[in-house]
């Protein structure tokens, strides 16, 4: 073949390379074929790499395939990219060098590396040539890239870090990357974990996304990205399984499926929390475009959880923000949705920002994060104050009643133990309720009721005197609910509201019973207001049981006519003990205030119980495992642009400025 060489910047020249012997080294053209070779620099080579492949940053080799047998077409090899690497490799200029001509040859003969199977053959032609020059195997050990955006992979923040793109660094990495991620959640509520944990997956995932011959195909993202996802649920969920030990009875029976439920976590995390990262990297996105798609795709995926199946939308990575109460607060503008779709969209641009050369475009999506952080840190610190406003009446005394009684205490063996151990259950919850000072309602954690409600009669609230709510187990024709009584001082109940979101595995068997569970529940009609006249008024309330408070659209509708004073929320995590879930539990509960723009009162059966303001401020509470009750009253209701926006809507209005985004930065790009 012949090769005409342009030396476009000088410095080449003190290079002595024989370009004819390492292109004629290649087999397969004509031997009157021509090949154009351009010696230029990381400014010229920026200026094509930016007009023709659409990515703003210099690179190695560019080849312009002129489609003639004989005319094949141009060769641009930049001298700033290639010394650099060729530094990081270990090898010579002309080594590397070498290696860029044959494999932008290639590229004009129709060689291509898009699909996995043609760039293995076309990484063997290379490999075959650079034998035949005296040169080794630059794919041997991932020293050399045959593209320079897949060498981002060697350097991060100034140092060398070589992940082989099939080696198990790369696994590990993740694997450490999630449980990381995992302790930004309470109990821990290291926040800057998360940060550092998922946008050190994002650098594993995007590392080499600019690169054709080193993207991948789906599958091979999939199981980049699952051991952080994996690692990232087990990190979150694993203390589901501390349900088992509880009592002993379910010890023998359930203990078996101890191992195949964290397997199960773990695979389903690794699928679910994976499905941003592969997003990201298999579609096709300018870096200055992908943390929108990233964020996006995590808020849609935050999105399903609220409602597929059965929904388990615990642990939004908004929750890391409790450490800033402003920030925070931003939930009652977008709600968790928003300010997670803001937290993964900042993670990301910052790590674009340091990967990504020249950084212009990504800058502005940078400040777009930042500008959106700062308008809700502006909504949140007005909903704070909100929150703070006094009424001009008090409403009622509300005590919740934290009885602390253990699983096993609460379980017995023969009827006439189960009624002895019920009378004397009942005694002690009266006792507590009957404390010193007059109490408008008094508020019982779920299943704390000892017998189970078959008709309107509730001694228990006529012996008190006064409005009791209180969970308990409750019958009607065949079918046994897991309910709130509302009764009042008469002892008459006048409402019973039955739980409508199910807990998978607990309280029902999900899959068609093909996993076993220890209830067998059937669920209520889903979400209400109920309305106690208490002191010459009418307190308003939304009930929840247990994790009904986790799903943002479960108790009050955006429609909802009348704006309750509270939501009393009734559960029993003394099957989770002192482990992660209760402390998330109540976070999940703040999220809800703050949302939802609603004071909660929290009665757990072994605690926490708690009042939380409607900004998620935790007024008082009953630590894990203390007997007692709180005496208090709750204030600052008020209808949030979250709760009158909706989820859904939220869920569009985060798509369409995702897609408005990616186009309005692309535009400025185009300028530049």
């Amino acid at each position: 073949m012949k090769v005409f060489v342009n030396y476009n910047d000088a410095r080449w020249r003190k290079y002595k390379i024989d370009f004819t012997r390492v292109v004629n080294a290649i087999s397969g053209a004509a031997p009157d074929a021509e090949v154009s070779i351009i010696l230029t620099n990381d400014a010229e080579i920026h200026t094509l790499n930016r007009q023709y492949r659409g990515i703003d940053r210099p690179t190695n080799v560019l080849s312009f395939e002129l489609g003639d047998d004989m005319l094949l077409g141009d060769i641009y090899i930049s001298l700033d990219t290639v010394q650099r690497e060729s530094v990081v490799a270990g090898i010579s200029v002309a080594e590397h060098t070498a290696h860029m001509v044959v494999h932008g040859v290639l590229h004009l003969m129709g060689y291509d590396h898009i699909v996995d199977a043609d760039a293995a053959i076309m990484e063997a032609r290379e490999i075959k040539v650079l034998k035949k020059l005296g040169y080794k195997n630059p794919y041997a050990d991932e020293d050399v890239c045959a593209c320079a955006d897949a060498c981002c992979n060697r350097l991060f923040a100034g140092r060398r870090l070589n992940l082989r793109e099939n080696g198990w660094g790369q696994y590990v990495l993740a694997l450490m990357f999630g449980a990381l991620a995992a302790l930004g959640f309470a109990p821990f509520n290291f926040w800057w974990a998360t940060v550092l944990g998922v946008g050190g997956a994002y650098w594993v995932m995007m590392r080499d996304t600019d690169s054709d011959s080193r993207r991948g195909g789906f599958w091979k993202s999939v199981l980049r990205a699952m051991p952080f996802g994996a690692a990232y649920a087990l990190g979150m969920f694993w203390w589901v399984v501390h349900s088992i030990y509880v009592v002993p009875e379910l010890t023998r029976e359930f203990a078996v499926w101890t191992a195949p439920a964290l397997i199960g976590i773990a695979l389903a995390g690794g699928i679910i929390f994976s499905i941003p990262f592969v997003a990201a990297r298999c579609i096709r996105m300018k870096p200055w475009g992908r943390p929108f798609l990233f964020a996006a795709v995590w808020t849609l995926v935050l999105w399903m959880r609220e409602w597929v199946f059965t929904g388990f939308p615990w642990n939004p990575i908004a929750n890391i923000s409790f450490a800033w109460p402003v920030l925070a607060n931003s939930m009652s503008l977008w709600g968790a949705m928003g300010l997670g779709f803001v937290i993964t969209g900042l993670i990301a641009a910052s790590v674009e920002l340091i990967r990504t050369r020249p950084r212009g475009a990504v800058r502005v999506t940078f400040g777009i994060f930042v500008g959106l952080m700062a308008i809700g840190a502006i909504v949140g610190a007005a909903n704070i104050r909100r929150a703070a406003m006094q009424p001009t009446a008090r409403g009622p005394m509300i005590r919740i009643v934290q009885p602390a009684t253990s699983q096993v205490e609460k379980a017995t063996h023969s009827r006439a133990a189960a009624m002895a151990n019920a009378e004397k259950n009942l005694q002690r919850l009266v006792a507590l309720g009957a404390a010193p000072g007059r109490a408008d309602v008094i508020v019982y954690p779920e299943t704390t009721y000892p017998f189970v409600i078959v008709d309107d009669d509730f001694p228990m609230a006529r012996v008190l005197g006064t409005h009791v709510v209180m969970g308990a187990m409750s019958y009607d024709a065949g079918r046994i609910y897991n309910s709130m009584v509302v009764a009042n001082g008469d002892g008459k109940i006048e409402t019973l509201y039955s739980k409508s979101h199910l807990v998978p595995f607990g309280e029902y068997a999900p899959m068609g019973g093909l996993i076993p569970s220890p209830g067998n529940l059937t669920p209520g009609d889903g979400p209400e207001i109920i309305h106690v006249n208490v002191g010459g008024g009418t307190f308003s309330f939304a009930p929840a049981v247990c994790y009904e408070i986790i799903f943002s659209d479960s108790l009050t509708q955006g429609a909802t006519p009348h704006v309750p004073h509270a939501v009393i929320n009734i559960t029993n995590d003394t099957w989770f003990g002192k482990t992660p879930g209760t402390y998330q539990h109540l976070d999940m509960v703040r999220r809800y205030a703050i949302e939802s723009g609603l004071p909660i009162v929290r009665a757990n059966y072994s605690g926490i119980s708690a009042f939380v303001d409607s900004a998620g401020g935790v007024v008082s509470q009953l630590p894990v495992g203390e007997t007692g009750y709180l005496d208090g009253f709750v204030w600052g209701d008020h209808r949030t642009i979250y709760r009158a926006v909706g989820r859904d809507a939220w869920m569009i209005i985060i798509l369409v400025f995702s897609i408005l985004g990616i186009a309005a930065v692309s535009a400025l790009a185009r300028k530049d």
